[in-house]
């Protein structure tokens, strides 16, 4: 089976890609909107020059299916296919389409979701999948304690314990790759009323990471080992999933199969944008008692008591792990592989 991955000049995945040895090319594209008419005429314009580049990549590469999870640098490649008939399966992770999808959608040959919810916007295009996850989180979520001792052992230190012996819960909080200021500012502020009942891996995001160097929280010496900063996590991200005991976070896709599958207790924090996926897809998990949620504006004076008592609480947090993992569907790779086998018999 041969891969090739089309994307943006400047995508950040194709580092990534190539790593992982998959073929990367770059399509040029622009935003389906824009309120200046200028900028929506070289948006046509890119997106005109993306179609074309596709197509030669396809009359060159000649697949039997393609896939797409959506985002502008899709459409060209999207629209080649539909004109050379190949056959194009879209994923939505979200449990809301954004206008990419819902573009997409009208050139797809199926669109596979992650929820039967879902499933109402495509009508008898949809199919559930799931989300799919990386092996490695599979793997770190069926031995946890594996996990933590693999996590100590990349990050160089060492988990505390209580006056009982016990391991102290391990609190997961992240913002995404660059962080999120609103949630590093309310975990700094709390951290003194924190320690004293876990101890904290704290991915900063490598945008805020600076500010932690310049001005690092004062702790009590008899505090400060149980603090863990790092910037950024990426081989180690599986295992940071699969150890933690209750988790702080955005509500970004990922967020839906990352959690359930790691039995993850989750206090998440949605983005503050008017129309974004992130406050369905914490809905979700907090409909299912997995969750429970937060408004940005109300960080400062909400997270610290409600973690101080599930810090405290362990049966609620073995229960709200134990409504989390109803949503898990660990196969979902494999239900999209499936799909994308049976739409590539078909062309």
């Amino acid at each position: 089976m041969e891969l090739l991955w089309a994307g943006s000049p400047d995508g950040v995945e194709c580092e990534l890609v190539e790593a992982a040895g998959i073929p990367y090319r770059a399509i040029q594209t622009g935003q389906l909107r824009g309120k200046n008419p200028l900028t929506a005429l070289a948006n046509a314009g890119k997106m005109i020059v993306g179609v074309r580049q596709s197509l030669g990549l396809i009359d060159e590469f000649k697949p039997d299916v393609c896939f797409v999870t959506g985002g502008y640098v899709c459409t060209p490649v999207a629209i080649a296919c539909r004109l050379r008939r190949v056959p194009v399966l879209v994923y939505l992770p979200d449990m809301t389409p954004g206008l990419a999808i819902r573009w997409l959608s009208l050139l797809a040959t199926r669109v596979a979701v992650s929820f039967p919810e879902v499933s109402a916007y495509f009508g008898s295009k949809a199919v559930v999948t799931g989300y799919p996850v990386r092996p490695e989180l599979l793997e770190a979520a069926a031995d946890r304690q594996g996990a933590r001792r693999r996590l100590a052992q990349a990050l160089e230190i060492q988990w505390e314990e209580g006056e009982d012996g016990d391991p102290l819960p391990l609190l997961l909080v992240f913002g995404g790759s660059r962080g999120s200021l609103s949630i590093n500012k309310a975990i700094w502020a709390a951290l003194p009323d924190l320690l004293p009942h876990c101890q904290i891996l704290h991915i900063t995001g490598t945008r805020d990471w600076p500010l932690y160097q310049d001005q690092p929280p004062a702790l009590p010496a008899h505090l400060a080992g149980r603090y863990h900063p790092v910037a950024y996590l990426h081989d180690e991200m599986a295992l940071a999933l699969a150890s933690a005991d209750l988790v702080v976070a955005r509500a970004g896709a990922s967020t839906l199969a990352e959690f359930p599958l790691t039995r993850l207790p989750a206090i998440l924090v949605p983005l503050p944008i008017a129309g974004n996926h992130q406050l369905p897809n914490a809905r979700k998990l907090a409909d299912a008692g997995g969750a429970a949620i937060i408004e940005d504006e109300a960080l400062a004076r909400e997270l610290t008591p409600l973690l101080v008592d599930l810090l405290q609480d362990e049966l609620r947090r073995l229960k709200m792990g134990a409504d989390m993992a109803t949503l898990a569907r660990p196969r979902a790779a494999f239900n999209l592989a499936q799909e994308l086998i049976r739409l590539g018999n078909h062309a």
